[in-house]
Formats: C-alpha cells, structure tokens, sequence
C-alpha cells in the first residue's frame, strides 16, 4: 500500500509542466519519494529534472524503488532516462569548468544501478534486462569521455593561464557502480569503456560481472579492465574455458580483494580427459588464492573422484557449494562429510546424481553436519523414489533453518509427496518448494529415463490440478498457508546466494 506521501508526489507529476516547474524549489528531503513516482508511473521528463538537480551525493535506484515490482518496458525507459540525464548533467558541467556543477542544484557524484535487473523477473525483449543495462552505460560512459577530450583539444588554448600551465579545475566526475553483463554482441563496447571510464568523467565500477560465450582472451582481457575493489561476484556462464582456460583466468581474480562469489558452469573440465592430475593441482592452487571466496559454483563439470584435491587448497569454509552434474562419486560425498565446509553451508546443490543407497547414506551424513547452517537444498533429478525420500526424511527435517527446497524431476508418487508437506511441516522457516509431477498424474506410464522425469507433455491436467489443489488444503490445514510449493522452475533463478 502506498503512503499518502507517495499519493502526492503521484498527483504533482501528474500535472507535467508545473511539477517540473516545482523541481527547482521543492525541499530536497522530498526529491526521494518524487524520484520513486516519476520511475514507477514512467514520468521521463519529470525523472530528467530530478537527477539534473539531485541534492544528495548518493543517487541508489535500488534503495529509492525498494522491492517494488518494476513494469518492463517502463523500467528500461525510466533507466535510459537516468543514464542520459546524468550523462546531459556532465556535459553541461564540462562546457563551463569553471562554474558547471558547482552552480547547480545537483550534488550527485555516485549512481548506484547494482541488483535493479533483480526486479525484472521475465524480461521481453523490450524489457529491462542486464544486458541493455550494461549497453546503455557503456555507450554514455564513451559518450562523455570523448565529448570530454574533444572540450580539452578544442579549449586547450583558452585555458592556459598567464604561466603557460593549464588553469582550469579538475573535470567534474560521477563514479556509476552497477552488475554487468556480456556476451560476445557487447564485448567490444564494454572493453572500449572500461578502459576508457576508468579516468573519465563517468567512472564506471562492476559489483557482479557476468560473462557468457566469451573466449579465454576475451574473458582475461575484461577482467583486467575491471576496478578490482568492489566486485564481490565473477560469474563466467557457457564460456567452455577447460581447465587450461580456468587458470588462465584465475589469476586474474586473485586481485579482487572482495570477490566472495564465483560461478563457473558449463567450463567443460572433465578429468577422464585429463592425463595427469598436474592441472587439477595447479587449479586448486588458484582457488586457495581467493581468501574472501564464500560461493562456488563448478556444475556440469565432471569431477569424479577429484574433489578434495580441488578444494584442498581453499582455507576458508564455503557457504554456497553447487556441484550438479558433476559425477560425483562415494568418495566425493565422503569428503564433503569430513570437510570444513559441511558445516558452514547455507546453500548446496546436488542436483542430478544418482542418489543410490550408498550415496543416500554420505548425504545423510552430509545434511547432518549441515544441518545447523543449511537454507537452501537443490536435489533435482536425484532419481528419488519415495522408498529414498523417505530415508532422506528425518535427517531433512532436522535442518531446523532450511528455507527452499528443490525436488523436480524425482519420480515421487502423490502418497511420499503428501508425506514430504506433513513431515517438513514442521520447519518454521521452509517457505519455498519445487515439487515433481506426481508420476500418479501422468496420462500414460513414463519410460525410465536416465537422467529424471521432465515429460510434462505427459502429465494429466485434471489430475495434476486436483493433486495441486489437495497439497494446498494440506498446507492451509497445517498452518503453513504462506508457503510457495509449485512445479515450475521459472522463479528458481531469482533464489540467489546474497539473498539468503
């Protein structure tokens, strides 16, 4: 519910000529609630105004929209607004370098744009996305420096004072901080503007650097044009590095003195085509000099039987282990259970391992030692039967913090699933669950399958509807009305590490 502050600031900017009219002499302490009005109801000039007179140093999007849910196509508008009138507020300043800035109203001198694309959950191609984000900043971050240098090339005589040394101040500057994305579409204009914002007058700073389908070269050569201080995440998505890629890049990382997480899926490092274990080695080598590293994610790798000689080196205990796909072995499980990270994890994932009796008891044993940390639990595709579940059940509800659980693609029947909403019940935290389609509910009788059950094609919707509805009258009737239990994977992605 809005507050009637908001109510008001909505009904001044409904009226467009007076309220831009009012900007230059509204109290600063409205500028906040005005800002956040002007973004949500897509009021661009209004937005214009309001950044080109800023009172606060501190420009946050994240902070001034809060959680609100954020319409697509008008985020992407209201964020093109911002960037162009920081970008407009910047060249007016360096026309006139004696007075710009300092004569205005604006004091802005950091924007803050980080985990906004967080809003945007499904993002059309007309919507906000991470990727027009970092675009829109690279393009406004070359724009000003070479309307900059063009100024100083062209003024360069006038502002040479009587000794013959330049006599104008120091170009003003507004420092961007924001989570970038790229690919191979924008990795020319993101290298040309990180090399040349980082003595611009718009200096642009990563908190969460994502990179996908990128060379060795390509990915080594942003990472060295990154600002180390401030990047807590390096995520390097399909990027098919190898292991020699991998420590290619690593030591590039070892830099970032505030890196805590980092994602490395799908970089095609299988040991049976390794010939000696000398690269294995040396990559452990390369995470142990990451002091600060509480994340890591290695899934679709396969690391059979090598994962204490991977994480050996790491000193620290890690938070966030992500393991699907990666083959495990008995021995792995049985190194995770002894390790010093067991019982620091708040999240884990092993997704796609066939969880047979042996493996059932080492995860057992694993979710004990973690039982006092863990929030998050992915097991999809385990092959989990309800004979399984129901041995993996009372060691589960003893992970009394335990806040989302993720259990698609196990061949688990309408009775185990019923029991799974009785049993963890009884955990005060678990609000989230991705539950399979009850292999009760499927049309026809589905083949065995060698990695899980994804035939949704195959699922009865009256059936299914009808199971549905019965787990939640189960939950309403069990107090736990609050708690989300669906099929869909769709909002799996927005449960993140720095959320938990």
């Amino acid at each position: 519910m809005h507050s009637l502050l908001f109510l008001c600031a909505r009904r001044l900017l409904s009226h467009r000529p007076a309220a831009c009219r009012a900007v230059a002499i509204i109290p600063a302490e409205l500028y906040p609630v005005l800002f956040r009005a002007a973004f949500l109801d897509g009021r661009t000039l209004a937005l214009r105004e309001l950044v080109a007179a800023w009172p606060f140093p501190v420009l946050s999007l994240r902070h001034l929209l809060g959680h609100q849910h954020l319409d697509e196509k008008t985020s992407k508008l209201c964020v093109q607004t911002v960037i162009l009138a920081v970008v407009e507020q910047l060249r007016r300043a360096l026309e006139e370098p004696w007075h710009g800035m300092s004569e205005c109203r604006c004091r802005l001198r950091l924007l803050d744009m980080t985990g906004l694309h967080d809003a945007a959950v499904a993002r059309g191609p007309e919507g906000l996305s991470l990727w027009s984000g970092t675009v829109a900043l690279a393009k406004a971050c070359l724009e000003v420096a070479k309307y900059h240098s063009d100024r100083l090339k062209r003024g360069s005589k006038r502002l040479k004072g009587p000794s013959g040394a330049s006599a104008a101040p120091p170009a003003p500057s507004v420092e961007v901080r924001a989570d970038l994305f790229v690919n191979g579409t924008s990795f020319g204009v993101l290298r040309d503007a990180l090399r040349t914002s980082a003595a611009g007058p718009l200096r642009l700073k990563c908190r969460d650097f994502h990179a996908e389908e990128l060379s060795v070269a390509g990915t080594v050569n942003l990472l060295e044009a990154l600002e180390p201080t401030g990047v807590r995440r390096v995520d390097l998505h399909f990027n098919n590095l190898g292991l020699a890629g991998l420590c290619a890049v690593l030591p590039r990382l070892a830099v970032f003195p505030d890196l805590l997480s980092l994602k490395l899926p799908y970089s095609n490092i299988d040991v049976r085509r390794l010939p000696v274990d000398a690269g294995l080695r040396h990559l452990a080598v390369l995470l142990g000099k990451l002091p600060a590293l509480k994340e890591l994610n290695l899934g679709s790798s396969r690391l059979s039987g090598k994962l204490r000689q991977i994480l050996g080196d790491l000193q620290t205990p890690l938070e966030s282990l992500e393991l699907a796909f990666c083959s495990l072995l008995p021995g792995d499980f049985a190194f995770l259970c002894q390790s010093h990270h067991a019982p620091a994890l708040r999240r884990l994932d092993l997704s796609g391992h066939d969880l047979t009796e042996t493996l059932l008891q080492l995860l057992r044993r694993l979710l004990e030692a973690a039982s006092g940390s863990l929030l998050h639990l992915d097991l999809m595709e385990c092959r989990l039967t309800d004979a399984r579940l129901e041995a993996l059940l009372p060691t589960l509800c003893r992970c009394s913090r335990l806040r989302c659980l993720g259990l698609f693609g196990n061949p688990l029947s309408m009775p185990a699933l019923k029991t799974l909403v009785q049993q963890t019940a009884a955990l005060p935290d678990l609000r989230f669950v991705i539950y399979p389609h009850p292999v009760d509910c499927y049309s026809r009788q589905p083949p065995h399958l060698p990695a899980g059950l994804f035939l949704e094609d195959m699922v009865d919707e009256e059936r299914f509807a009808a199971a549905s509805a019965e787990l939640g009258r189960m939950l309403v009737s069990s107090g736990r009305a609050d708690a989300v239990w669906t099929t869909s994977l769709c909002r799996h992605g927005a449960l993140d590490y720095f959320t938990l």
